[in-house]
C-alpha cells in the first residue's frame, strides 16, 4: 500500500513538471478533454435544470387531465383539411359531459385566451393574457390564492364581472395599493377584482403570474364561441384511481352519440391528454441529452488523443530514467503504473477546470435568467470527475504499457 501510494505521489510530482516545463504543449493537450467535460456536464446541466422547470410547471396539473377540443395538441394523421371542418367546442358540450359522463372530479369551459389591454386609472397594460373559464378551473389547476378569493359557481355561471388576477400583473397595475374590490376595464368593460394568485414564479410556458381568469360566461354575452367565434375546449380531470384508458374509451363513446356520429365516421374531436404532453417534452429532452453526448463525444475523443500524444512525448523525453529505474530493480507494473497514474491526474485537472468553467457559466447564467436556476447537479459533477478519469486511463495505458517493455539496456543507450 506504501509503495502504490508513493508511486501516486512520483507520478503527480512528474504530471506538475510536465505541466509546468511544458506550458503550451500541456495546454493544448488539456484543451481537449476540458471542452469536452465542459460540453457534455453543461449540456447535461442545462437539459436538467429545464427537465427540472418544466415538471414544477406541471406538478400541480394532474397528467391525466384532457382537453377536449377540435386542436390536437401534437402530432396527428388527421388531415388538416377535415379538422378544420371539427366543430368548435363549445359550453353546450361541457354541460353535457358534466351531466353525463361518470368518474369525473372537475370539469371545465375554456374559451382560449387572448391578448387584452387592461386599464385601471392612468395604468395600461396591454397583450394580457386573459382567460374565460369556468369556476372548476381553480381545482383543476391547483391553484394558489395570495389575496382575496377565486370566482365562485354562482359568480361562474351568472357570469359576474369579477376578476382574479395573476401575481405580476397585480402588481405592475396597482403598485404598493390593495387591488382587492378595485375596477378595472378589460373588454372594454368594468370587472371589479375580487383575487390575487400566489406568485408562480418564472416558466417555460405562460406564467400565471402575468395572466388574468374572468367567468367564461360574462364573455360569452358579447363574445361568440360558436363556429365562427373563439375556441374552446372541455378540461376534465377524472377521478383518482380510475382506469384512464377505459374512461377515455367511454368519454368518446358518449360524446360521438352526442354529436351524432354513426359507427363508420371518424371522430370530430380529440382528447388530448396531459400524459401525451409531458411523454412529449420527456422524449425530446432524451433526444437533446443523447445529441449533446454525440456533439461532446468528438471533443472528448480529441482531448483524449492530446492526453496520449503528451504521454507518448514523455515516454519518449524521460526514456533513460526508465531504463535507470529498471536497471536498479523497478517493476514492469510500477512503469507502468507510474505513466498510467501520470495520464490520470493530467485528464483530472482537465476535467476539474472544465467543471469550473460550467459552475461559472451557470452562476452567470442563473443571475441573467431570475426565476429559472441552472443547477449544476451533484451526480452531474461526479460524471465529469468519472469520464475524465475514465479518458485518462484509456488515452495514458498504451503509452504506459510500451514504457513498462523497454528493455533497460536499450533504454539507457537510446536516452545517452
Amino acid at each position: 500500500m506504501l509503495l502504490y501510494l508513493r508511486l501516486f505521489k512520483e507520478s503527480f510530482a512528474f504530471a506538475i513538471s510536465a505541466l509546468t516545463n511544458n506550458k503550451l504543449r500541456t495546454f493544448l493537450s488539456l484543451l481537449g478533454v476540458t471542452i469536452g467535460i465542459f460540453s457534455i456536464i453543461a449540456v447535461l446541466a442545462a437539459v436538467d435544470s429545464l427537465d427540472r422547470n418544466i415538471q414544477e410547471n406541471l406538478s400541480g396539473l394532474d397528467k391525466n387531465t384532457m382537453y377536449l377540443t377540435k386542436y390536437s395538441f401534437g402530432p396527428t394523421d388527421v388531415p388538416r383539411w377535415q379538422r378544420d371542418n371539427f366543430p368548435q367546442t363549445e359550453y353546450d358540450d361541457y354541460e353535457f359531459i358534466k351531466r353525463n359522463v361518470p368518474d369525473i372530479e372537475a370539469v371545465a369551459y375554456v374559451m382560449f385566451e387572448s391578448g387584452e389591454t387592461v386599464k385601471y386609472d392612468a395604468e395600461t397594460i396591454a397583450g394580457v393574457r386573459v382567460t374565460p373559464v369556468s369556476h372548476e378551473i381553480y381545482d383543476i389547476e391547483d391553484m394558489k390564492i395570495g389575496e382575496g378569493r377565486f370566482y365562485t359557481e354562482a359568480e361562474s355561471v351568472s357570469g359576474s364581472p369579477v376578476i382574479v388576477l395573476g401575481y405580476t400583473l397585480a402588481e405592475n397595475l396597482f403598485k404598493n395599493s390593495n387591488p382587492l374590490g378595485k375596477e378595472i376595464r378589460v373588454f372594454g368593460r368594468k370587472l371589479t377584482v375580487i383575487g390575487v394568485l400566489k406568485k408562480f414564479g418564472a416558466t417555460i410556458f405562460d406564467s400565471p403570474d402575468e395572466k388574468a381568469y374572468v367567468p367564461v360566461n360574462f364573455v360569452r354575452r358579447f363574445r361568440n364561441g360558436g363556429a365562427d367565434g373563439i375556441p374552446g375546449a372541455v378540461i376534465i380531470k377524472p377521478e383518482k384511481n380510475v382506469d384512464i384508458g377505459a374512461f377515455e374509451s367511454v368519454l368518446k363513446q358518449k360524446f360521438r352519440v352526442y354529436r351524432g356520429l354513426k359507427a363508420g365516421d371518424p371522430d370530430d374531436f380529440f382528447v388530448n391528454k396531459m400524459s401525451g404532453m409531458t411523454d412529449a417534452i420527456d422524449s425530446i429532452i432524451g433526444t437533446m441529452n443523447f445529441m449533446g453526448w454525440i456533439i461532446s463525444g468528438f471533443s472528448l475523443l480529441v482531448g483524449g488523443f492530446g492526453i496520449a500524444n503528451i504521454m507518448f512525448v514523455s515516454v519518449k523525453e524521460r526514456t533513460n530514467l526508465i531504463g535507470i529505474q529498471k536497471s536498479l530493480g523497478a517493476k514492469n507494473r510500477f512503469i507502468l503504473f507510474q505513466f498510467l497514474f501520470e495520464a490520470v491526474v493530467l485528464a483530472v485537472i482537465g476535467g476539474i477546470i472544465g467543471l469550473v468553467f460550467v459552475w461559472l457559466v451557470s452562476m452567470i447564467a442563473s443571475s441573467f435568467t431570475g426565476d429559472f436556476e441552472f443547477v449544476l447537479s451533484t451526480g452531474n459533477m461526479m460524471l465529469g470527475f468519472g469520464l475524465s478519469t475514465l479518458i485518462g486511463l484509456i488515452s495514458g495505458v498504451i503509452p504506459a504499457i510500451s514504457a513498462s517493455r523497454l528493455d533497460p539496456v536499450e533504454a539507457i543507450r537510446t536516452g545517452m
